[in-house]
């Protein structure tokens, strides 16, 4: 469920709590599994989280970015802001950016098909 379409995580390890970290293992359709790792710096229910991000096998333009996580309320939704950032490169930043919305379309599916 985690990732982009076509992405299998074969192995997720989350240590959930403010100073704890998490370590992704993810298999793209094609090509060869890479890791992606954080620690967690705030974890507040329902409303926010936040976490660095680094990839465990860095391309030369990688650099480690803080991701914020955001919920709110409004009226009988609940709205989701997501930030993530300074990347060093264009690329990198879309490469980001098609990932994140990948993955919040799979979210999307599985919460209407509960009933959210």
């Amino acid at each position: 469920m985690v990732g982009p379409h076509g992405f299998t995580t074969p192995e997720i390890h989350v240590d959930l709590r403010e100073g704890g970290s998490y370590r992704f293992t993810m298999q793209p359709p094609d090509g060869e599994a890479f890791h992606l790792s954080g620690d967690f710096l705030q974890v507040h229910p329902p409303e926010r989280l936040s976490f660095t991000f680094r990839w465990d096998e860095p391309d030369p333009d990688d650099r480690k970015t803080v991701v914020v996580l955001s919920l709110h309320s409004v009226r009988s939704t609940t709205r989701l802001a997501l930030s993530q950032g300074r990347f060093a490169t264009e690329a990198r930043l879309e490469l980001h950016r098609n990932g994140w919305a990948d993955s919040l379309e799979k979210l999307d599916v599985v919460l209407r098909s509960r009933g959210f």
